[in-house]
């Protein structure tokens, strides 16, 4: 059995080439450039030239082929230029989802077939697991990587069939200490290399001066919002209000419209300002300001609504208050930036998601839900989030997803990854992560 393993030159891909090579495989490894530029990046971190350098060590220290195979065009047209696009709509987009599904497992797949590979190994914390489904097909079950800090099947969330039939996660049975331990033990030059961080091939960047390469700047308010627009909103009230009836009945006895409703984020365009002129200073020189508002009060300014992301703490620069500012909304046609005081602002918390139906997608075809049904199951909605108790309800106009406590940061853009239950007496029964889809 030929395996191709996509040597990054980190610690985790290594510790798999390293593991596969001593249980036997026919192993070559193949290190992928995807990215050229350096508008926006910051220098010193996931640099791909350092990486591709210690990859080769590495090779060369496990005694397996080296290959370099340059996917930077694929990469930009699939990934990066879909991540401008979702930038662009006010969506927050996560292009290692997108990377795995359309890099690794597609374009880099094709690349190692072309080698001779059967299969590509990866330093994914994950594991798959074969199961014959109802209509007596073998396929593959996505699971949980056993490091529960390490977890990583939430950026494979996206894969298919096909593509997981294809994939090894030879360190998902390990801890990132045993990783670590072993790659040292070993004496691979990559051993004790960090993590890396920021955006999957391209490294850690100053996001709006990464974006400002296709988005243009377009300056505007930002708006905090206070609590009393939250006490008159008639929204608010009617949300909350079906909220306790759910809390009450059961998120079964909301109808479609009323699901759709709570799905539906507060719209905050109606805090207006009117001006009015004073004199100021011994001159008495004319000045404009804003009339007091009950409901919020502009708070500084941006240079484009479409550079922030729900619950974006940093890059505000807004000063005068008592606890940290959060980005509870954005108005992209409105050049607005809405924003609350407080980690427990009402505007960052929310209990129903709706995934239209374009949209959502199932690893295995007998897991796949139908309008009418319900079904319980654990869902994460950001890489690292602890898993969080969710009724799912399938309906004509998609999937919504209703969690048991109101979820932060609900973003547009990002994926949930439902995982079904498990036994929490069973330490080796691991949740299948059994279906995602783009908020």
């Amino acid at each position: 059995m030929k395996v191709c393993v996509g040597l990054s030159g980190g610690v985790d891909s290594s510790v798999a080439a390293l593991l596969l090579k001593r249980q036997g495989y026919d192993v070559f490894a193949m290190f992928m450039q995807n990215w050229h530029d350096t508008e926006g990046t910051l220098h010193g971190d996931c640099e791909w030239e350092e990486d591709k350098f210690v990859a080769e060590l590495v090779a060369r220290k496990i005694g397996i082929p080296f290959y370099f195979v340059d996917l930077s065009e694929e990469y930009r047209q699939r990934v990066v230029d879909y991540m401008f696009d979702e930038y662009a709509c006010g969506r927050t987009p996560n292009p290692d989802v997108l990377c795995n599904r359309e890099i690794k497992f597609d374009a880099f797949l094709r690349k190692a077939r072309e080698l001779g590979a059967d299969l590509v190994a990866t330093g994914h914390y994950c594991r798959k697991e074969e199961v014959t489904d109802a209509d007596g097909v073998r396929r593959w079950k996505l699971l949980e990587g056993i490091d529960p800090g390490k977890d990583q099947s939430y950026f494979l969330c996206q894969l298919s069939q096909e593509q997981l039939a294809c994939a090894m996660f030879p360190i998902g049975d390990m801890l990132k200490s045993e990783v670590r331990q072993l790659a040292a033990d070993a004496d691979l030059p990559s051993a004790d290399k960090k993590d890396s961080q920021g955006i999957c091939f391209v490294g850690k960047v100053d996001l709006p001066v990464f974006l400002q390469q296709k988005l243009k700047p377009a300056e505007g308010d930002v708006v905090e919002v206070f609590d009393a627009w939250y006490r008159d909103s008639e929204k608010y009230a009617a949300d909350s209000a079906l909220i306790e009836r759910a809390g009450r009945d059961g998120w079964e006895s909301l109808s479609e419209s009323e699901l759709e409703q709570l799905a539906t984020p507060c719209d905050y365009s109606g805090i207006q300002f009117e001006t009015q002129t004073y004199r100021s200073g011994k001159h008495h020189t004319k000045k404009t300001r804003y009339k007091p508002n009950p409901h919020g009060a502009v708070a500084g300014r941006h240079e484009g609504a479409q550079f922030y992301t729900i619950g974006q703490r940093k890059g505000l620069s807004i000063g005068g208050h008592a606890r940290p500012l959060f980005v509870i909304a954005t108005d992209i046609a409105g050049r607005r930036v809405y924003v609350g005081e407080g980690d427990d602002h009402k505007g960052l918390f929310r209990s129903v998601l709706r995934i239209a139906p374009r949209d959502l997608h199932w690893m295995r075809p007998a897991l796949a839900m139908s309008p009418g049904d319900s079904l319980r199951c654990r869902v994460r909605i950001r890489y690292r989030q602890p898993l969080q108790d969710a009724l799912l309800l399938m309906r004509d106009s998609g999937l919504y997803v209703c969690f048991d406590k109101p979820q932060r940061s609900i973003t547009p853009g990002q994926f949930a990854a439902f995982h079904a239950l498990s036994d929490p007496a069973d330490p080796h029964d691991a949740p299948e992560l059994f279906g995602s889809g783009i908020i």
